[in-house]
């Protein structure tokens, strides 16, 4: 940046924060951020604010108008066409102006403040039994401003409309600073009439020709016949003609029965030519999924993710309403039977319907893959026709994808014709952009030739904009210039989006990045061994900013505790995109920017599992730490924490000295200050006595159970179990000697190297990975099976071996020879037992806690099958524990880390019974329970030992009590 930049840039930042009471936020690492949305763009802004009320949105506005700078506003920022990226300010609405600030039930409206998540509105209006009608797949992030600036419109469109259909009221100031209440009317705006005469003919003819046509601006709403209706006419503008203060939108009552039928076909586009036939029974909703792309869910997930399908290439899930189940279910089978397909399933189980209509929602993460394993990107994203034209589209749309020698899996909207499809551009050199643009036009041509909207839902922005000639005609483009002049003659709002656009391969971010091979850390080798491919990944879908808490999901821990994009993973994956570049992020690995988004990174791995494009933040945060500080003096925690394992060999010696040392209370504080870890955590207590290995035996013998029939299995005990836990390791024994095996422990002691892992310390997890190979690979060769109980270092056989160890084929066999307790005991034969049956725990209560690497890796599917064949009545929280290893332990942590609880584990303890169990199999999440809430917390091995001894022997421990 040139020094008079540089000047103006400061003068602008100064009058910002001189009048906005928000935040104003000019750092390197802010900016790198907020450089990009969902989109292939990269704009990086000058500032990045965020407002706290109205006053501070009007008052940015009128600095950018002074200071000539560009305005962009942002919502959750997953807008695909890049129109949520500017180069001067950038407004983030969702921190602060989030608020539903009115509902009548009585009209069905809602006020709304333009930060305001989708999903939060549903809530609201759901106890009236409303809802608003259009829901993008992103709705747990998208924001209604963000929703009006795109018209977005989701999968319900056929019986409720796009947003534009469902807004009433608009509280704007357009780029000439002039604020008011735009809705029916167009006396609000001087000129305006006259701007709609001037252009009749061009609207009336090219506007408007189908329910999917969203590209460019919506002027066919200011025709007399469609109302003269200047607030449906701003939405879709993309932040280019007005700033939205405030909306009033309308609510719609969905229907009492919704019934779910999946339709299987031979191909996607002979499903796209019944689509006009299905329509004609009045569905709510007509999705279309290809069949890779569910492949891509049972890769990644397991075959358990998905629900049985009826057979095809491709699949219809349709939805019809009804004023009951009956009605509904008729509904669908009466479609069904006219389908051109006999392949069908009726869809039941309301479980089986969310997974599938998740599916869908994650189809642009789970898109971002093709099946050969190449990076897929939006940039032809969500193109539309008419639905007669679909099927025609859709098999000449393959062919020129396949000129090209492109792939993609095609999924979306099938009923309104709106196709989205991520497609292997190979966007990582420069060198191909003439191709991605060369592609674009075609596509565009192709479009245009079937009728058809260059944008069925997302708008045009840096991704379509250019290419808005060759849909419309220069007088239609005219239209659209004259409207934008109108609202904002000196273009600050949003420039470079629908009118005079930047170029299509202007901006992109992926092909300035330089590849960083993978060297002496992770291998990277579903990335090709390149660390910048890894972290590109990121595609800023954004479901790291979603609360999903009470829907299975358990990232971004830290976010939900802050609500700041830094500690969202898309966040951090940006600021890794930008170090890649080293541009604005330029000190590599050790670059401030880097450290600072890493650091409230708990290191949960929920990512890997919950983000759609299988982003890994932890594997980055460890590869990060240890590029950093290999061979360098590390942080104090490092030492401490990181060798853990080794300072508990040397307690072992004498735990119960040791512990009577750290119960003195200034030792504990000094211990703790020295080590790089918070003074007011606790230093658990180490067992007494230890574990001996012929202490297995004898529970095993107390459990009064021979050898077993089922041969032997190699109870693998982890450094926390062994120092700080061993009666988790000699229920694990006594369950499995019930179950018929024959217990044993490996030939001797074995860490996985996690706490070597977490602190960046690859090298030293390296060696301990190798041992444990020595130890545990004769007994995987044997095919006996190995189970681990501490589920974060059992995550580690299963994932991280196999990746520090990438070249030694005993870490593949050691992984798959590897189960937790549960996977073991709900096994089929033979690994699995045949006729044991759980200890009965009917009338047992049980709150359990998953560990976030249990989630990310192994899935916690067993676990809930076995507790539920039990017969406990079980609460499983999703979400973090707050602790994760040595997160919480670390200075610095301690807030965000109980922040974190209290978004689910704490209230949930303080809201059960005495007699509630809790059951968490992390020593962490266990951990952290018993010093934040004063709860005791059991294993499961523990529960189902201690309920098998009570019923076979006539007594056992108690179990722990919340």
């Amino acid at each position: 940046m040139h020094d008079r930049d540089m000047v103006q840039v400061r003068g602008l930042v100064q009058a910002l924060r001189a009048m906005v009471r928000g935040e104003v936020d000019a750092s390197r690492r802010r900016r790198a951020e907020y450089s990009t949305d969902a989109s292939n763009y990269r704009v990086v802004p000058q500032v990045v604010v965020f407002p706290r009320d109205v006053d501070d949105v009007l008052a940015v506005a009128e600095v950018a108008r002074r200071h000539g700078a560009p305005l962009t506003m942002r919502g959750g920022g997953t807008s695909i066409a890049g129109n949520a990226v500017g180069p001067g300010i950038v407004v983030d609405t969702s921190r602060h102006l989030y608020r539903v600030l009115a509902l009548d039930p009585d009209a069905r409206t809602a006020r709304v403040q333009p930060g305001v998540v989708l999903s939060d509105l549903q809530a609201a209006a759901a106890p009236h039994g409303l809802r608003f009608g259009p829901d993008p797949s992103t709705g747990s992030r998208a924001t209604l401003g963000g929703m009006i600036g795109n018209d977005s419109c989701g999968a319900h469109t056929l019986a409720w409309g796009r947003t534009a259909d469902n807004v009433v009221a608009l509280d704007v100031v357009d780029g000439a600073g002039r604020r008011y209440v735009a809705g029916r009317g167009l006396d609000t705006v001087t000129g305006l009439a006259d701007l709609v005469e001037q252009h009749r003919g061009v609207v009336r003819t090219e506007l408007g020709r189908f329910s999917r046509q969203v590209s460019g601006y919506g002027l066919q709403h200011l025709l007399p016949d469609h109302g003269a209706d200047l607030a449906k006419a701003l939405v879709g503008t993309e932040g280019t003609v007005v700033t939205v203060l405030e909306a009033t939108v309308r609510l719609v009552a969905p229907p009492a029965a919704r019934t779910l039928i999946v339709l299987g076909y031979a191909s996607m586009a002979e499903a796209a030519d019944d689509v006009p036939a299905l329509v004609s029974h009045d569905p709510s909703a007509v999705e279309g999924i290809d069949a890779r792309l569910v492949d891509v869910v049972r890769d990644h997930r397991g075959d358990g993710a998905v629900p049985d399908l009826p057979a095809g290439a491709g699949w219809l899930l349709v939805e019809v309403g009804g004023a009951t189940v009956a009605q509904a279910r008729h509904r669908a089978e009466r479609l069904a039977a006219h389908a051109a397909t006999s392949a069908s399933r009726l869809i039941t189980s309301a479980s089986e319907a969310a997974t599938l209509w998740r599916i869908r929602a994650d189809g642009a993460g789970l898109g971002g893959r093709t099946p050969a394993g190449a990076q897929a990107w939006p940039g032809w994203e969500d193109a539309a026709v008419p639905i007669d034209r679909l099927g025609a589209y859709l098999r000449a749309f393959d062919e020129l994808m396949a000129s090209y020698g492109l792939d993609g899996l095609p999924y979306g909207h099938f009923g309104d014709g709106c196709i989205h499809v991520r497609i292997d551009f190979p966007l990582d050199t420069p060198a191909t952009v003439g191709m991605f643009r060369s592609f674009l036009l075609d596509a565009a041509q192709l479009v245009a030739a079937h009728g058809g909207s260059l944008s069925g839902e997302h708008g045009d922005g840096r991704a379509r904009g250019e290419l808005l000639p060759l849909q419309y005609s220069p007088a239609a483009i005219d239209a659209f210039a004259a409207f934008k002049g109108l609202f904002d003659p000196d273009d600050i709002l949003n420039p470079g989006v629908v009118v005079r656009p930047r170029p299509v391969t202007s901006d992109l971010r992926r092909p300035r990045a330089l590849p960083i091979a993978a060297t002496n850390g992770f291998a990277f080798g579903d990335d090709g061994g390149d660390v910048t491919a890894a972290v590109h990944r990121c595609v800023g879908v954004g479901k790291c900013r979603a609360d999903l808490s009470g829907a299975g999901g358990f990232m971004c821990p830290s976010y939900l505790a802050t609500r700041d994009e830094r500690e969202s993973t898309r966040g951090r994956a940006r600021v890794l995109q930008e170090m890649t570049r080293g541009e604005l992020v330029t000190d590599g690995w050790r670059s401030a920017e880097v450290h600072e988004v890493l650091d409230l990174c708990l290191s949960c791995r929920a990512c890997a599992s919950d983000c759609p494009a299988g982003v890994d933040m932890a594997t980055y945060k460890a590869e990060v730490l240890h590029r950093t500080y290999r061979r360098r003096l590390r942080p104090a925690s490092h030492y401490t924490l990181g060798w853990l394992p080794r300072w508990t060999r040397i307690a072992e010696l004498a735990p119960r000295v040791v512990n009577r040392i750290l119960a003195m209370g200034p030792v504990a504080r000094t211990v703790l200050t020295a080590g790089g870890m918070d003074r007011r955590r606790t230093i658990p207590p180490f067992a007494t006595p230890p574990l001996r290995d012929d202490l297995i035996a004898d529970r095993r013998r107390a459990a009064g159970v021979d050898a077993g029939p089922l041969g032997s299995v190699v109870l693998w005990v982890d450094s926390f179990t062994r120092a700080f836990a061993p009666d988790v390791a000699r229920s694990a024994a006594a369950v499995l000697a019930d179950a018929g095996y024959d217990v044993a422990l490996p030939g001797g002691r074995a860490c996985c190297g996690l706490t070597w892992i977490s602190t960046g310390q690859l090298d030293g997890a390296r060696r301990r990975l190798r041992h444990l190979a020595d130890v545990l690979a004769p007994h995987a060769a044997a095919g006996t099976p190995i189970v681990g109980l501490e589920p974060s270092c059992t995550a580690v056989l299963r994932s991280d071996l196999t990746e520090l160890l990438p070249h030694d084929p005993r870490a593949a066999a050691v992984a798959d020879a590897v189960h937790t307790l549960a996977e073991l005991l709900t096994a089929e034969p033979p690994v699995g037992p045949a006729a044991w049956d759980p200890p009965d725990l009917s009338g047992t209560t049980v709150i359990a806690q998953p560990h976030c690497h249990q989630h990310a890796v192994m899935g916690y599917q067993a676990d809930q099958s076995l507790l539920d064949r039990a017969g406990a009545r079980v609460t499983t929280l999703a979400g973090c524990c707050g602790l994760a290893g040595n997160f919480g332990m670390e200075q610095g942590h301690y807030d965000v880390s109980v922040a974190v609880a209290e978004t689910g584990l704490l209230p949930a303890l303080r809201a059960a019974d005495a007699d509630t169990v809790f059951v968490a199999d992390g020593f962490s999440c266990r951990t952290q329970a018993a010093d934040l809430a004063d709860a005791t917390g059991i294993h499961l091995a523990e529960l189902l030992a201690d309920s098998r001894l009570a019923t076979t022997v006539g007594g056992a421990p108690t179990p722990g009590r919340s």
